[in-house]
């Protein structure tokens, strides 16, 4: 596979600053140009791509800010915390509505799936849980392994669903009857698979671990494993795809993010500190917003850089 990474530039647009600790995790708002973060300081806090400015302080929470999920046909923000609790942010009423406290460990993942009108939550725990959107209640809970579950992503054409697991395998589930259909294996044993996304075109699911290989499964042909790419040199916590979906980016502990052809997985760009002041710690989370096709990323460093993809 060639590397040439002359194909695409970028420069930073912008960088937010105001956050406490290391942030987790970013999640689109109900306006393009807005969106969430959340950090170990607790705080959930919504930002302005528009004037690069802190908006307002969405949420106080008792523990560390790990995972976000707006819900736009509600104007409910989902929050995961590190005590294991799930609370329910109503955006009309700007406040708390319900707290969702079944796992007893850190929630790295939550997803939003309309069609069946429910959300999935992973756990540090290892465990799955499902929960109806109309009156917060449980629908199932699934013990999946004995790590760390960090990842859901959705593919509704097929109806299922893809985990990735801390003890290094990608579970796929059927999500209406929520049995398992295939256990991928292709990542190193217990190194937990942090980040999964479906490939917009419906044909491959992406995955990324603690192992630093972006692997490529080809879901017309049984998942079968058709990339393994050393894409960084530690591990790798979030994939996104660029909104016209020819793109996609990879953000990595080892402080750099790749952006790559979705088409045939070449290499195009290397995001870092030396060339472009980039993130001087780890990059935990990855957001391709539709408001000038901006490319958002924060991690252990406190900071949210924005970048222009030309």
């Amino acid at each position: 596979m060639t590397t040439v990474l002359t194909k695409i530039q970028t420069e930073k647009a912008g960088q937010f600053i105001g956050h406490g600790g290391a942030i987790f995790t970013l999640e689109p708002a109900h306006d393009a140009y807005l969106f969430y973060s959340g950090s170990s300081d607790n705080l959930v806090v919504e930002w302005n791509l528009k004037d690069q400015k802190q908006n307002k302080v969405v949420a106080r929470l008792p523990a560390k800010a790990l995972a976000l999920k707006y819900i736009p046909d509600r104007n409910l923000l989902l929050v995961g915390q590190s005590l294991g609790g799930i609370h329910v942010i109503d955006l009309n009423k700007n406040e708390e509505i319900k707290l969702l406290q079944l796992h007893r460990q850190s929630i790295y993942d939550i997803q939003y799936l309309p069609e069946k009108e429910c959300f999935w939550a992973v756990a540090g725990d290892g465990t799955l849980s499902v929960w109806s959107i109309n009156d917060f209640s449980l629908i199932t809970a699934l013990k999946l392994c004995d790590k760390k579950i960090r990842s859901i992503d959705f593919n509704i054409v097929l109806k299922e669903a893809a985990i990735g697991c801390g003890d290094g395998s990608i579970r796929i589930f059927d999500f209406e009857t929520f049995e398992e259909k295939k256990l991928l294996k292709g990542h190193v044993d217990d190194f937990s698979v942090n980040t999964v996304c479906y490939h917009p075109n419906g044909k491959y699911l992406l995955s990324g671990s603690r192992d630093a290989y972006l692997n490529i499964w080809d879901i017309e042909n049984d998942c079968a494993l058709i990339h393994h790419i050393p894409a960084h040199n530690y591990a790798i916590y979030s994939i996104v795809f660029s909104p016209d979906k020819k793109f996609f980016a990879t953000g990595s502990r080892d402080k750099t993010i790749k952006i790559w052809n979705a088409e045939n997985f070449e290499l195009l760009l290397r995001i870092e500190h030396a060339k472009h002041e980039g993130h001087t710690h780890s990059v935990n989370k990855l957001l391709w917003s539709d408001f000038n096709n901006y490319l958002i990323s924060t991690g252990d460093d406190k900071a949210i850089m924005v970048w222009k993809i030309a």
